[in-house]
């Protein structure tokens, strides 16, 4: 990747979900906007709070798509990342917004 761009892995989510309640929520139906939780797999040289393995909250329709091999991937800019989730806890919970 190059200067501040992220490669990220979105995982499928094709079938029906379940809300906190328990209430099951069918593929079809439609939901308002909502950030995503995706895999960065690769990060340019200028990208500075990311690493690779970090878990990302990003807005799904924002990044751009590209086939590598048949999967599907997304690139993005390091500034269109809303949170990390790391395993990283030397400077807190692990959790930064």
């Amino acid at each position: 990747m190059l200067h501040d761009r992220l490669l990220v892995r979105q995982p499928s989510d094709d079938g029906e979900r379940r809300s906190s309640s328990g209430i099951v929520i069918p593929a079809t139906a439609q939901m308002a906007s909502r950030l995503c939780w995706g895999d960065v797999l690769g990060v340019g040289n200028n990208v500075r709070n990311i690493q690779i393995g970090d878990r990302v909250l990003f807005n799904p329709e924002d990044p751009l798509e590209v086939e590598i091999q048949g999967d599907a991937y997304l690139v993005m800019r390091e500034r269109d990342i809303h949170a990390i989730a790391s395993e990283r806890t030397e400077q807190g919970t692990g959790l930064y917004l």
